[in-house]
C-alpha cells in the first residue's frame, strides 16, 4: 500500500466538521507514510486535504483536467501535479496511481468518482478497497438509497459490500490500508 485516492468537494461545505475531517485524513495518510492522490484543486475540501497532507510531510499527487487547471484552481505546491485532457482521463489516472479509495463529502463530482470506482470493482477491473467517511451523517441518504437498491434487487448484497462506511477517519484508514 503506497497511496490512497481521496474524492472530495471543491467547496468547503457549510459545516466546519467537513473541513476538519479532510484535514484529519490528510494528516493520517501522511503520518502513515501513505501518499495522497486527489483531484488537484487548491479550493474547498480538496485544498484543505492537500494542505494538511503536505504540512505533515506527505506526498501529494494532484490529477486535474486541463480546463480546471487553466481556470486557476490547480494547487501550486503539490509534490506532483498531473494535468490531463478530461475528467475521464483524470479518473483513470487516479485509479492507476492509488491502492485504495476514500470518499469525503462533496458535490456531483464526488459521487461520480465514487460510483465509477465502485462499478469498476463490481466489474473486477480492480480489487482495491473503497471507503466512505460518513462525516456528520453526510452519506446517510446515499447509504439508505443503496440499501433500498439491494432490497429491490438492483444491487446484490455482495456488491453492496464492495465499500466500507465509517464515521471515524482513523478507523476507516486502518480498515482500508490494513494497518500500513
Amino acid at each position: 500500500m503506497k497511496r490512497v485516492c481521496v474524492f472530495c468537494g471543491s467547496k468547503p461545505g457549510r459545516d466546519g466538521l467537513h473541513g476538519r475531517a479532510a484535514e484529519e485524513v490528510g494528516r493520517l495518510l501522511a503520518g502513515r507514510g501513505l501518499g495522497l492522490v486527489y483531484g488537484g484543486g487548491s479550493v474547498g475540501l480538496m485544498g484543505v486535504l492537500a494542505d494538511a497532507a503536505l504540512a505533515s510531510g506527505g506526498e501529494v499527487i494532484g490529477v486535474i483536467p486541463e480546463a480546471l487547471a487553466t481556470a486557476e484552481v490547480a494547487h501550486e505546491r503539490l509534490t506532483e501535479l498531473r494535468v490531463v485532457s478530461s475528467m475521464h482521463a483524470r479518473k483513470a489516472l487516479m485509479e492507476s496511481l492509488a491502492d485504495a479509495f476514500l470518499a469525503l463529502p462533496g458535490g456531483f463530482g464526488t459521487p461520480d468518482e465514487l460510483f465509477e470506482i465502485i462499478t469498476w470493482a463490481q466489474l473486477r477491473i480492480h480489487g482495491k478497497p473503497i471507503g466512505l467517511l460518513n462525516v456528520g451523517g453526510y452519506f446517510d441518504p446515499l447509504i439508505t438509497f443503496l440499501d433500498q437498491a439491494v432490497a429491490d434487487g438492483f444491487i446484490s448484497a455482495a456488491n453492496r459490500g464492495l465499500f466500507t462506511v465509517d464515521v471515524d477517519a482513523a478507523a476507516l484508514v486502518e480498515r482500508l490500508t490494513g494497518g500500513t
